[in-house]
């Protein structure tokens, strides 16, 4: 049996995670490539205890494991964008395979990086960058080959699930939740790149470059997090048959791509409304098959380690390939990728969740239904909170049918200047993904 060596740069969660299970299932692993995966050297700042690496090569220097003649593949599992960045090509520059875990890198530096790969014959694989253990890369590329695929939405966070999921089932505040999330490790110290959605924002670029065979490109993609939603707003939109989630669309239309990360309702009827805590899941539209969901672990060290070993299995598979054959099997062929126009958020038309202080008294309904019809906007929904003690405002809540964003926004600001109406109006964008 050929032997293939790698090296594993990263000895953090996922890092740990992959040796571990590389070490364990070693036999069978070995069976599935048709071939030796040995671990030849690991580079890592600092020993992870998680980890036996008495009998393994352990070097402080990760670049001389993107150097090191003896290695097939470099496995990048340290994080970031810019020691990551110079790690990886400076592997396929020394003529290493690479598998990677990184988001923000692919998202960012995907196209400069295949492009490397791809003159030198050369595979980079990245199944783990996008929802952790669940194979969504692999289903683009395989499972769904044969279908022209519409949209996908997808809870690409498991930070931002987990909150919200908490404010939905016990009306809890954000803010609360988060100090929770921290103490368990499912945000960061610094939860920007979660709570913000970039972290969803790099996932779906990604995921819209596989469906739709475009650039990577984050020009154009409107982000939006969850550090606004109020817990009433979550129970009213529970009242109204909704859930929140925070998602990550893309959708193909004769005007161009929808990219957009934000707050979402869903019918808590359909299928993700139903994925809660830490998990992902990503729904799927396509011509043939229809509309699919992928859930299950988004994150975690096993969990992720699982498609990174599946990606180091199939390199593993195509080292003896032709490299036409490498690219087109577990690459990018960038002749195919075609750019798209991505509109903009103005032009997007979807549902909406609006919730605003109204005098409680005989024509101001009327009046903003008035205003709303003279903007082309149709009402599925309205609801009058019953008034507080004492107090003459009232909270109104409305949801539309479909509507372009921007007239919209022209009604908003209109009903927001009327003396009837006190503060700003909250909006919330509503998809009907199973229709």
């Amino acid at each position: 049996m050929r032997s293939v060596q790698i090296g594993i740069c990263g000895l953090g969660t996922v890092g740990a995670g992959v040796f571990n299970v590389l070490t364990r299932n070693s036999t069978s692993i070995n069976d599935r490539a048709n071939c030796q995966i040995n671990i030849l050297q690991v580079g890592a700042r600092r020993d992870n205890p998680q980890c036996d690496t008495a009998n393994t090569d352990v070097v402080r220097d990760i670049f001389e494991v993107a150097k090191n003649p003896e290695i097939d593949v470099v496995v990048e599992l340290i994080g970031g964008t810019t020691v990551a960045y110079d790690l990886v090509m400076t592997a396929l520059k020394n003529g290493k395979h690479v598998v990677t875990a990184n988001k923000a890198l692919i998202a960012e530096h995907g196209m400069e990086i295949f492009s490397t790969a791809a003159k030198q014959g050369l595979v980079v694989a990245y199944e783990a960058a996008v929802a952790g253990g669940i194979p969504i890369i692999k289903s683009f590329r395989e499972g769904l080959s044969a279908n022209r695929i519409n949209w996908l939405a997808g809870i690409i966070n498991g930070t931002t699930n987990f909150i919200l999921s908490e404010m939905d089932s016990k009306g809890r505040d954000f803010n609360d939740v988060l100090v929770e999330a921290q103490e368990k490790g499912y945000a960061e110290a610094d939860p920007t790149f979660d709570v913000e959605g970039i972290d969803a924002a790099h996932k779906l670029v990604i995921l819209a470059s596989l469906a739709f065979g475009m650039p990577l490109t984050l020009d154009g993609l409107f982000t939006d997090g969850i550090t606004k939603l109020e817990p009433q707003d979550v129970a009213y939109a529970r009242e109204l048959g909704y859930a929140v989630k925070h998602l990550g669309i893309a959708r193909q239309t004769d005007q161009g791509v929808e990219l957009r990360v934000h707050p979402t309702l869903v019918p808590q009827k359909s299928l993700i409304a139903g994925v809660n805590d830490v998990l992902n899941a990503v729904m799927v539209n396509a011509d043939a098959v229809g509309t699919t969901l992928f859930y299950g672990p988004g994150a975690g060290s096993e969990p992720t380690a699982s498609s990174v070993i599946a990606d180091i299995v199939d390199v593993a598979r195509s080292i003896d390939a032709r490299a036409e054959s490498k690219v087109h099997a577990l690459g990018v062929d960038l002749s195919q990728l075609q750019a798209q126009p991505i509109m903009q958020i103005e032009e997007i038309e979807t549902s909406f969740y609006m919730r605003f202080s109204a005098l409680d008294k005989p024509g101001v309904l009327s009046d903003i239904t008035t205003i709303m019809a003279d903007s082309g906007i149709s009402i599925e929904a309205i609801v009058q909170k019953e008034q507080p003690v004492g107090e003459d405002y009232v909270n109104v809540i409305i949801v539309t049918n479909v509507t372009r964003e921007k007239c919209l926004n022209g009604a908003v600001e209109r009903i927001e200047q009327l003396e009837t109406v006190r503060g700003k109006i909250n909006l919330i964008r509503v998809e009907h993904l199973d229709q």
